[in-house]
């Protein structure tokens, strides 16, 4: 072999996101051309490449000093067998890495700056520790309005495009915040039983005890190839799947994964990503969710109505046609959080269960008759009447089961965890305040949404009377360890407040 080339060994780690390449401090090109760990290095083989972070290991385990390894994510990129002789070299710093500096010092970019990093992002050129840098550079209140725009449209040019070649596809987004929220499982339905595409991908939970793909994942198949969404969309009008299959925006997965161990959540970021998504998802029509609560993501109107300016100024420019609706965020929507217990709530609405949370019913049925308002034979006001007679009909639940079957259908079982907590109010009064935040803090040490049947069921909502003794809600976990850790919060902090009727706090703007 020479001594210029390695053999290429996979490495089974899930780096998120990142690639990364593993070279042996005894390498005799490690030593040769002065890497260091962390440096980008670019990895060549058979006319194929990919930048990586260079980690150096110390163990033959690992890899050996004439092998290079890589993570699974760079290994699959360079589409490589193991054993392939590969070269290493440094990688040239990223260019619009000038751009990241001068939006640091306070200037503003255009989009050809927005399109340079962007692309150097999706081509693997940037460390977390760069796009961290580009992150607080543009986040908080450092983007005007231009800037978002081309930032948005910088997202959207880094992958691909669906085209379902109609004139009004819909589809919806909750910016997130609260828990047991699963709309869009019940709009989506209601839509497409309607006869208007819906094609819904979704995304997985990242910080909340479930996302819309991991509790549709109980009922039916997620992981559709792009192909699969196709025909599914094609026949049924509207799916439910998860979006990670698809090449859509892929920049923005990658400043995900950095954004949230940081805890960044600008406004303009969180615009960027959204409208990017949905456009190359296809969308013409959107409705987009804010939720207003004390425990929410967006806690006052100002901060609301600002939100909504910025989602319309960038719709208007890049051709979608999108409604914001300013909903109720004071408490978790529906009784289950986590993912069988959602999917639970779910269904008792579609089969018109009188046990059914009417929360999730009424804010599902509002929603949907929203957008079907987009449909130009539905008059303006008419389309909640139309939504709330294909919930009651039955229809809903016919299309649900089609989507499911046409996904592939997955054995039904709702029960939760095998071990449950009750956590009992310690007073009289009323609930005034429950807290969304330490409620989906609760459900996620339970071990939501990585153990499906863990979570949190709630019994009692805002302005239930409560008396001492009486069963606030319920903690599901599968293992001992999850379930110790969920019980300790819950009992330093239960997340319910009570009081008087007069304490009781009152909706910013339901709908």
């Amino acid at each position: 072999m020479s001594t210029d080339t390695l053999q290429l060994r996979r490495i089974a780690i899930d780096t998120y996101h990142e690639n990364v390449a593993y070279l042996h401090r005894e390498c005799p090109i490690y030593r040769a051309e002065g890497f260091q760990a962390l440096s980008k290095i670019l990895v060549s083989a058979n006319g194929s490449k990919v930048l990586a972070v260079l980690n150096v290991v110390d163990d033959n385990g690992i890899v050996l000093p004439d092998q290079l390894g890589l993570s699974e994510q760079a290994f699959q990129q360079l589409s490589m067998s193991e054993g392939t002789l590969v070269t290493v070299y440094h990688a040239e710093p990223p260019k619009s890495m000038d751009a990241v500096r001068r939006k640091i010092n306070g200037e503003r970019l255009d989009l050809d700056d927005f399109m340079l990093i962007t692309n150097d992002i999706v081509e693997s050129r940037y460390s977390k520790m760069e796009m961290a840098a580009f992150l607080v550079a543009t986040g908080q209140n450092n983007l005007d309005r231009d800037e978002l725009l081309y930032l948005t449209r910088a997202m959207l040019a880094s992958g691909d495009r669906m085209d379902w070649e109609e004139a009004l596809v819909a589809d919806k987004h909750c910016i997130g915040g609260i828990p047991g929220n699963r709309t869009s499982m019940l709009v989506v339905p209601i839509v497409a039983a309607h006869g208007m595409l819906i094609p819904k991908t979704s995304s997985r939970a990242i910080t909340s005890p479930a996302g819309t793909a991991d509790t549709m994942e109980m009922l039916a198949e997620v992981n559709l190839t792009p192909g699969q969404l196709h025909d599914i969309v094609r026949k049924e009008r509207g799916c439910l799947a998860w979006g990670g299959t698809a090449r859509l925006a892929p920049v923005d997965d990658m400043l995900i994964s950095v954004e949230r161990p940081l805890g960044i959540d600008s406004q303009g970021q969180m615009v960027a990503s959204i409208l990017s998504k949905k456009l190359a998802a296809g969308s013409t029509h959107l409705l987009v969710d804010i939720p207003v609560g004390p425990t929410a993501k967006v806690r006052q109107m100002r901060q609301a109505l600002a939100l909504r300016k910025l989602f319309e100024f960038v719709g208007d420019r890049i051709n979608l046609h999108l409604e914001v609706m300013i909903t109720d965020g004071r408490q978790p929507i529906g009784r289950g959080i986590g993912p069988v217990l959602e999917a639970r709530d779910v269904m008792q609405v579609l089969q018109n269960d009188p046990e059914a949370p009417a929360d999730l019913r009424q804010k599902s049925l509002q929603l949907a008759g929203r957008i079907l308002e987009f449909d130009p034979d539905v008059r303006g006001g008419q389309g909640y009447a139309i939504a709330r007679d294909i919930l009651e009909s039955g229809r809903a639940c016919v299309k649900m089961n089609a989507l499911i079957k046409a996904q592939g259908q997955k054995p039904v079982d709702f029960r939760p965890g095998s071990l449950c907590h009750e956590v009992i109010a310690d007073g009289d009064g009323i609930v005034t305040e429950i807290d969304n935040l330490q409620m989906a803090k609760i459900a996620r040490l339970a071990g939501a949404p990585m153990m499906r049947r863990a979570g949190v069921d709630l019994l009692k909502k805002l302005g239930n009377p409560v008396k001492k003794g009486d069963i606030l809600y319920r903690i599901y976990a599968e293992f001992p360890a999850d379930f110790k850790f969920a019980r300790q919060l819950a009992t330093q902090n239960n997340g319910y407040t009570f009081g008087s009727d007069v304490e009781l706090i009152k909706p910013l703007l339901a709908y």
